[in-house]
């Protein structure tokens, strides 16, 4: 049961139940990934990214979800806010999974998280109360700020990776397996990064209801990153990639300051 602190227009509590369905998915998956690696992903290249994947599920992902639910059941705006962009996370792994499926359980079993959390994100969305959100929220959060370096990375995403994807479908561009599934995850989620920044750079209520969650799912995905970069040497046996990470740090901090801001200011009303 959730508080009346939150500004919601109907219960959740059904949201709430297919989110820890899809969470348990998510462990369980990731940890025969993690266990049964071999069995779980036969190609090398694809088993790479994918156990590191699976470790970002199991130990970052996993727990900011659950807080995030945490939270909002104790009636924190904060937690309300951040539970679609920690979907969003999983949403944007899985198509990844999917369209790399290695066998029908697997691939079953990928769209069905897929389903889930792309319901529980168009259902939690429609049952807050937008209009009092951006009461509560204006002026308080970096919203053309925070709105242009969403809608930016999101047109940014949007062609470059639509364009390896294009190459590598027409053969003028040669990509790994694991680069071509997430170039179309970056693809598919890139259009609600510009529309939800454009709505918060207009100031308009959708976009601080689904601004700060597609942010934070932004800046989740460098964190990922990271996580790759650091396991690769292990898993790969190559040098740690300084420039990539360089490059990348860089682009994240864009990203984790309008994030930091955000933060701030919806706790500066709790």
């Amino acid at each position: 049961m959730y508080t009346s602190s939150l500004p919601l227009t109907r219960n959740i509590s059904t949201t709430y139940t297919l989110s820890l369905i899809t969470a348990f998915l998510m462990t369980v998956v990731s940890v025969a990934g993690l266990i049964y690696s071999s069995s779980m992903y036969p190609i090398e290249e694809l088993r790479h990214s994918s156990v590191a994947t699976d470790v970002v599920n199991v130990f970052i992902v996993l727990p900011v979800l659950l807080g995030s639910m945490a939270l909002a059941r104790r009636g924190k705006l904060i937690g309300l806010l951040f539970w679609p962009g920690a979907m969003f996370i999983v949403t944007y792994h899985y198509i990844a999974y999917t369209v790399a499926f290695m066998s029908f359980w697997q691939f079953a079993i990928y769209l069905l998280i897929v389903f889930l959390s792309g319901y529980t994100i168009y259902r939690l969305p429609s049952s807050v109360d937008s209009l009092s959100i951006q009461e509560q929220l204006t002026s308080k959060v970096p919203e053309r700020f925070a709105g242009g370096v969403l809608a930016g990375f999101g047109i940014l995403f949007f062609f470059w990776r639509g364009i390896l994807v294009v190459q590598s479908i027409t053969g003028s561009a040669v990509l790994s397996k694991p680069e071509f599934v997430t170039a179309i995850a970056d693809v598919f989620l890139a259009p609600a990064w510009v529309i939800a920044g454009t709505f918060l750079w207009q100031k308009k209520a959708f976009g601080y209801v689904a601004g700060e969650g597609l942010l934070f799912q932004l800046s989740m995905l460098f964190i990922g990153l990271f996580v790759y970069f650091a396991l690769q040497p292990v898993f790969s046996g190559v040098p740690f990639p300084v420039n990539d990470f360089v490059a990348v740090f860089t682009m994240s901090l864009v990203c984790f300051v309008p994030v930091g801001m955000f933060v701030r200011g919806i706790l500066s009303i709790s």
